[in-house]
């Protein structure tokens, strides 16, 4: 019989045991070794890494055994007093001047532990990793997102192979968080109605993480479904869900410093366009206050940071200009319907682009590698009128990984010998290629064993999911070999990610699998989005491959990819792989995870491997860029992929000394470690946010809104006023001198140009001269630029001719105001109509 209804029971704890409920409700414990082991040691039997699933399973016999355990006690009671501890000292932040009092982080996703199921993939990860960091560094952030009822989806497989989906319900009183009683959000709907809200805490150590949940009596049916599934559902749906997120987050926030005393947020960090409506909801709070619309947006844009996660258009979230209408009325629709219209290059005016909203409401923007940035400035380019791709003003942070979270025990306590609090530090690490060759190679083939007992424990669950009788799987028991080079490949599923690279040639695929003398194995896991039927045939590729009875014991595909998993895979790998379609990979941290825990990689060159490979820790797999016919750049990429493997990865895995032992793997292990490990640590990451944007922008906020917010009246005054008058601004001639009679290196070109300003003033603007290298069409390349002086009406300056070949220049006007924070922030520029002073032929 089923129940009709279901609901969480917590246990009671003795006394002696009330420790446990406040480590519980603390989720440091989800990267704290030493908590980890004491929920193990409560229960060694149930532990799976959820503790409330184990107070909830944990007999009360065993409870008041421990109770009575005077040593246990002791240990639980240091273990708490070292939270406390945690959570009272100064860290890194509590060290700089001029900080931001308070930064709000806004993600749909959030991965902190596989207990608390609310993430799909790279952004929630990333997400999760990005709260614990702040809280190892004391960065006073305040999380928020939504609570969702039935999380992302669990995956299995059919017989046949096929992706599966099911959403088993979530009871947020089964999970580590905390109900705020005394906070509820509302927000205002069509038609009178009323989407309510509650919000419950996860405590991520010293970072608060709001979660709202509209699964609540006041309530309708239809509105109470709208946190059921990430990313579930129609365009109403989803629409329902990001305004619940960003003007629900932003009350939520407001109510929740008030009553805690957390200081207010004076920067807001949005994630993708999903919380995009944060900034609409901050232009409200401040229209209140007596501004005008374009004065509230000043304010909001100045505190605010958009980071975009993706290079694919498909990956950002459109809807019909309709839909938004339907929702967004009143005196300010209209300005609100342009912030998201695609009126740029060939955009669709239509639709509704909540990333190209993100970006207008955000006075600083970054992808997330050095590739992605450049990857965002071409994609959005438009949206800052006529300046080149090399000046949109779109930075890049390569993201990072939360180290204790990823890297196993063994590995962080060998490094710890030679680096203290190496996951914090970003210097010291050269101190890992110290380390006893002998001492790696034990450790990894204990994750890799330890990877192998997974694996068989989930392929052992998959296929009899799949029908097969327990009796029928004694084969699973010879599954992969910890002796055997392991090949890791974990991924979401869309078609750039070419999770069948490896199926091009399945022979081939075979051949290296079952090399008598350098076999290779392959852990293969990954989701299809629900929709997507292409994702979902390439993963019954996969297993159907894998299925063989001649190929199972070498290759596997594990379904229901989660934390846990992730981090079986990154720690017991020798090779994480990836070979997306460049440049369609953000970012891909998973490697990162891998390289920590002393594996290489071998990788197309995209996202952070392609700025931080270099030769000794992985292999590139060479890419194919230009070839224009898929198929053919598919077999080009697949042929150079066997060609490493065979020949490269498992050679050197492969070569072993007389103990055993393969030298020239281990120096590039070690390499690894020491030049790797300060570069892909969230706590550098965090870092770099904080005083490359958050410090920035709360400093612009904090000059915007000081006395009544003067400066937002100021600057959109004159952002007004220069609009107008823009098309009058001209370069009308330009002239340029060299003293000597031929230019050579050490020469001083001096510049000059005539421009016409209308009704602007010198003050207003900033004439530059843009001079560099050039190519066989004239155009610079990595141009440097210097500001030309007023003088009388011209304005003139000196270039220097500091290296030899072809040069070139240009002459452009653009806006300048002590609060604008980039010169292409307004997208307005003035170029010489037809450019002069381009100096032909070679110059020495």
């Amino acid at each position: 019989m089923k129940a009709i209804r279901r609901f969480t029971v917590r246990t009671v704890l003795p006394e002696e045991l009330r420790g446990l409920e406040e480590l519980v409700l603390n989720l440091r414990w989800s990267w704290d070794h030493a908590t980890q082991e004491v929920f193990r040691d409560v229960a060694p039997e149930l532990w799976r890494g959820d503790p409330v699933r184990l107070l909830g399973e944990v007999t009360g016999a065993r409870l008041a055994e421990l109770a009575a355990d005077g040593e246990f006690v002791a240990r639980l009671a240091a273990t708490v007093e070292d939270l406390r501890g945690y959570l009272a000292s100064e860290r890194w932040y509590q060290g700089l001047e001029e900080a931001p009092a308070g930064v709000a982080y806004f993600s749909p996703e959030y991965g902190i532990t596989a207990a608390l199921p609310q993430y799909s993939g790279g952004l929630g990860i990333l997400a999760g990793d990005h709260l614990k960091t702040a809280s190892d560094l004391g960065v006073p952030i305040v999380g928020v997102g939504l609570l969702y009822r039935h999380g992302y989806f669990a995956q299995s497989l059919s017989a046949e192979g096929w992706q599966l989906e099911r959403y088993p319900p979530i009871d947020p009183n089964g999970l580590p968080l905390t109900l705020l009683q005394d906070i509820r959000v509302e927000l205002e709907l069509p038609e009178e109605r009323r989407l309510h809200a509650q919000v419950w805490l996860a405590q991520v150590g010293r970072v608060p993480l709001l979660l709202l949940d509209s699964d609540v009596e006041e309530n309708d049916a239809a509105l109470r479904e709208v946190t059921d599934r990430l990313y579930g559902g129609g365009s109403d749906h989803r629409l329902l869900q990001e305004m619940l997120l960003g003007i629900g987050g932003v009350r939520a926030i407001r109510a929740y410093c008030a009553i805690s005393g957390h200081p207010a947020p004076e920067v807001f960090h949005t994630n993708e366009g999903h919380a995009g409506f944060l900034g609409i909801e901050r232009i409200r709070e401040y229209r209140e206050q007596g501004l005008s619309f374009e004065e509230a947006l000043e304010a909001g844009r100045a505190g605010t940071v958009f980071t975009t996660h993706t290079p694919v258009p498909a990956g950002i979230d459109r809807f019909p200009r309709e839909l938004i209408q339907r929702y967004f009325t009143g005196p300010d629709a209209d300005r609100v319907l342009a912030l998201g219209a695609e009126t740029y290059d060939d955009g669709d005016p239509t639709v509704f682009n909540m990333a190209v909203m993100g970006m207008r409401l955000s006075q600083r923007v970054n992808g997330v590698s050095l590739l992605h940035g450049a990857v965002s400035r071409e994609m959005f380019g438009g949206l800052w009128g006529g300046f080149d791709t090399d000046d949109v003003p779109i930075g890049s942070i390569t993201n990072g990984v939360h180290a204790p979270t990823w890297v196993a025990r063994e590995v962080l306590e060998l490094a710890a010998r030679e680096v203290p609090d190496l996951v914090t530090k970003a210097s010291g690490w050269e101190g890992i290629a110290a380390l006893p060759g002998a001492d790696i190679w034990r450790i990894r083939r204990v994750l890799r064993e330890r990877l192998v007992t997974e694996a068989r424990r989930r392929l052992r669950a998959s296929w009899i999911t799949r029908g097969t009788a327990p009796a029928e799987l004694g084969w699973i028991n010879d599954v992969l070999d910890p002796d055997v080079l392991t090949i890791g490949f974990a991924r979401r599923v869309p078609s750039y990610k070419r999770l069948t690279l490896m199926l091009r040639d399945p022979d081939r695929l075979r051949g290296l699998l079952l090399d008598p003398e350098r076999p290779v194995q392959i852990v293969i896991a990954g989701k299809a989005h629900p929709a997507d039927e292409g994702g979902k045939r390439l993963i019954q590729q996969i297993v159907r491959f894998a299925d063989a009875a001649d190929v199972r014991h070498r290759i596997v595909f594990l379904p229901d990819y989660d934390m846990d998993l992730g981090q079986a895979m990154v720690q017991g790998c020798d090779v994480w792989m990836n070979n997306p379609l460049r440049p369609l990979e953000a970012c891909g941290t998973s490697g990162m995870k891998a390289a920590l825990n002393g594996g290489l990689n071998l990788s197309i060159k995209d996202g952070w491997w392609d700025e931080w490979a270099d030769g000794q820790n992985g292999w590139s797999i060479p890419t194919a860029d230009g070839v224009q016919d898929p198929d053919r750049r598919d077999a080009l990429e697949s042929e150079a992929l066997y060609e490493l493997i065979s020949h490269h990865v498992a050679a050197v895995f492969y070569d072993r000394t007389e103990e055993g032992l393969p030298p020239h793997w281990l120096e590039m292990v070690k390499h690894t470690l020491a030049t790797l490990g300060p570069k892909v640590l969230a706590s550098r990451m965090v870092r770099d946010y904080v005083r490359d944007l958050y410090a920035p922008a709360a400093h612009s906020f904090r000059q915007i809104s000081a006395d009544g917010f003067a400066g937002a009246r100021e600057l959109a005054a004159w952002k007004a006023r220069t609009v107008k008058a823009w098309p009058a601004v001209t370069v009308s001639h330009v002239d340029e001198q060299i003293a000597e009679d031929s230019p050579h290196v050490g020469s001083v070109l001096s510049v000059r140009a005539e421009v016409q300003l209308g009704e602007l003033s010198p003050d207003d603007v900033r004439v530059e001269v843009v001079y560099g290298r050039v190519d066989e069409r004239d155009r610079l390349i990595e141009p440097h630029t210097a500001v030309l002086s007023a003088d009388g009406g011209h304005f003139g300056g000196d270039v220097p001719l500091d290296r030899a070949g072809p040069f070139g220049y240009n002459v452009r006007i653009v806006p300048r105001h002590p609060l604008l924070a980039a010169s292409a922030e307004m997208g307005l520029i003035a170029l010489p109509a037809d450019p002069e002073g381009m100096t032909e032929g070679d110059l020495r």
